[in-house]
């Protein structure tokens, strides 16, 4: 019963974290990928996974705030795919987002790294193509 308990209050603490974005980054990319003929999950030998491969960019997906974790993860499966380094920022709330923006873009920059962003305007747009 002990155990049953503390599984069920693990359960409700994730929840909010998952209703906290109203689309899933797995549905940005998805439609992202899928609209330019990329390889979604790619796998690599190591287990990690590139969330979207293209013939010229091994791409990471994240939210904003998120957007140093974005540039590390992109140079690594740049490095490991010997494809350039890509990340696809997204935005959720614009105001917030873009000193978040701003940050991916030095940052980007810097160490070559493309990028992109997307919202849900966008990611709307993407799942409409055919």
């Amino acid at each position: 019963m002990k155990k049953l308990v503390i599984v069920l209050l693990f359960l409700f603490m994730a929840i909010p974290a998952v209703a906290a974005h109203q689309y899933l980054e797995k549905g940005y990319q998805a439609a992202w990928c899928s609209a330019r003929g990329g390889i979604q999950e790619y796998r690599l030998d190591d287990g990690a996974r590139v969330d979207c491969l293209l013939p010229e960019y091994a791409v990471e997906f994240d939210f904003g705030y998120k957007w140093a974790e974005c540039v590390g993860q992109a140079i690594y499966y740049g490095q490991k795919t010997t494809r350039t380094p890509a990340c696809v920022l997204i935005i959720e709330d614009a105001k917030k987002d873009v000193v978040f923006v701003e940050r991916l873009r030095i940052t980007a920059t810097k160490a070559g790294v493309k990028w992109w962003t997307i919202d849900k305007n966008e990611l709307e747009t993407e799942r409409k193509k055919p």
